[in-house]
């Protein structure tokens, strides 16, 4: 293969790498707006569940819908909240590499997804952020379930069905603590 041909082929390796930090920033972006979203919708699906408990006098065991509710959107924003972050690491580990072998000498590509990670209070607002989806996914739901159960009667089948709750709520709270990103760049 003659320089001129290899340089071409280069070029056109550059650009469908570029073409693919297009699409995977763009999924990027979509899933970011998504997961965002969640947050709005378990919030909406809380103050409804609440709400109609409230509304339904002598009918607490409506609070049971909360955890499964809480559980299932919350599982949503956590994989798309890791698709998100795997997408990053995709272009920081691999796409950005590779795009920087084909221009030797240059600084390097996609700065920014690295550059943002850099900032010194990043894990302070890694951590705030696992306070609030802690908040939001685990502590609100089983702050339903010991409403729940401060009412009377507890009947035995509901009462088992809140101790599942509890043990896939724990679940979510531990898969969320472990995807929380909290080391370093």
């Amino acid at each position: 293969m003659t320089r001129d041909n290899s340089a071409e082929g280069e070029a056109v390796t550059g650009r469908l790498l570029i073409l693919e930090y297009e699409q995977v920033k763009e999924e990027q972006r979509a899933r970011i707006g998504f997961r965002d979203n969640l947050l709005y919708a378990t919030l909406a699906a809380m103050a409804a569940i609440i709400t109609f408990s409230l509304q339904s006098r002598g009918r607490p065991e409506l609070l049971l819908l909360l955890p499964p509710a809480s559980a299932l959107l919350g599982w949503a924003y956590l994989v798309n909240d890791e698709k998100i972050s795997a997408i990053g690491r995709y272009v920081r580990e691999d796409l950005g590499p590779r795009l920087a072998a084909l221009v030797p000498g240059r600084p390097p590509v996609f700065g920014w997804e690295r550059a943002h990670r850099d900032d010194g209070r990043r894990i302070s607002r890694k951590r705030l952020q696992l306070a609030a989806d802690l908040l939001l996914f685990t502590v609100a739901p089983i702050a339903a379930l010991v409403v729940y159960w401060a009412t009377e009667p507890v009947r035995a089948v509901l009462l088992a069905v809140s101790v599942a709750e509890v043990a896939l709520i724990t679940v979510l709270g531990v898969q969320i603590v472990l995807y929380a990103d909290l080391h370093r760049p």
